[in-house]
């Protein structure tokens, strides 16, 4: 063999090891795991971050093993614009090819945004803030503009029955009304053939019928209750009674913690004052729970017209076919909260 030969292969061995030794360092660079989570991994970031930022951030909180080779590989990728702001869940033995590529395309994860339990539309503005980056005032804006109550479908009187409280997958970085929008959808899915057939049977609007779930979810906290009373209101509604709603005086007053109805709040002159109004007042009076609801939709079948806290105040109801029966059960009633000293 030559010596010119000789040095070829030599040349050729050269390179071939240098191009192996790159190579390896190249895949360690992109390929080898690089992060190192012990906590949730949950990192929410903004729009102003830069990519220079935020690998800051997961080098402070000790998720990267080696931040240098993050950065050569993002620029390798020619990633080095702003990331997109959301949610993001740092995994434990990501490599660098994953974080870039999650971060560029910003494969956010969801937030499990759940409400509840909730009077007005306030405190839902207020939850949304807490969970999502969403801005309480900008809702609130949007939740009092008369033009996008009607867009949704609603007005000011019923959009508290667009809201279904339930859990919800949405990603944390969701514009304000596009999270209006996802309630709607919501509403619209939870409104399935199944149940507005049932409504249609009892002869109520979706709105309607969450009208009354509401007014019955104030009344009682024993759910075994909710089809009884939601019986009791459909009697009354049907024969053309008044509902004598108390729930419906304490929306008029702002007061729900008010444990005694006296004569003077009868006589507030109020659409949502059912003691003065025949039928259901306007809108919900507070967000109506799914679980009453569909007791509303699948109430209960009696002759019962009237109902009364027991006065042993154990949170349950005696309920009356007639009014005399009823007049004895409220001054038993009555009598309990004058011996505890109630007056409001």
């Amino acid at each position: 063999m030559s010596k010119i030969v000789k040095r070829i292969l030599v040349f050729v061995i050269i390179i071939m090891a240098l191009v192996a030794v790159m190579g390896g360092i190249g895949y360690y660079y992109v390929f080898s795991p690089n992060t190192v989570v012990t906590d949730d991994g949950i990192l929410y970031i903004r729009d102003s971050n830069s990519v220079v930022q935020v690998f800051e951030t997961l080098r402070s909180r000790g998720y990267i093993k080696n931040p240098n080779t993050l950065g050569s590989v993002a620029k390798l990728k020619k990633f080095s614009s702003s990331v997109k702001s959301g949610k993001y869940k740092i995994r434990d033995g990501m490599n660098n090819n994953e974080l870039v590529n999650m971060f560029r395309a910003g494969n956010q994860v969801p937030v499990h945004f759940t409400f509840n339990n909730m009077r007005t539309i306030e405190e839902f503005a207020n939850e949304a803030q807490e969970e999502l980056a969403v801005s309480k005032d900008e809702l609130m804006a949007l939740l009092t503009d008369s033009d996008v109550l009607a867009e949704l479908g609603f007005n000011s009187n019923t959009i508290l029955a667009m809201f279904i409280p339930n859990t919800y997958e949405i990603y944390w970085n969701i514009p304000a009304m596009d999270l209006l929008k996802r309630m709607k959808k919501e509403y619209a899915r939870f409104w399935n053939e199944n149940r507005m057939a049932k409504a249609r049977e009892i002869g109520l609007s979706p709105e309607e019928v969450i009208t009354l779930a509401s007014i019955i979810e104030e009344e009682t906290v024993k759910a075994e209750e909710y089809p009884v009373i939601a019986g009791v209101y459909m009697n009354r509604l049907n024969k053309g009674i008044k509902l004598d709603a108390c729930p419906t005086l304490k929306f008029v007053l702002g007061d729900f913690t008010i444990s005694r109805i006296l004569d003077r709040h009868m006589q507030i002159d109020s659409p949502y004052n059912t003691y003065m109004y025949a039928g259901l007042p306007p809108g919900p009076i507070r967000m109506a729970s799914i679980k009453v609801i569909d007791s509303v939709l699948n109430y209960q079948k009696h002759d019962y017209l009237f109902f009364c806290a027991k006065s042993d105040f154990s949170g349950y109801h005696n309920f009356s076919r007639t009014l005399r029966q009823h007049n004895a059960y409220a001054r038993e009633y009555h009598r309990e909260l004058n011996k505890r000293k109630i007056w409001k």
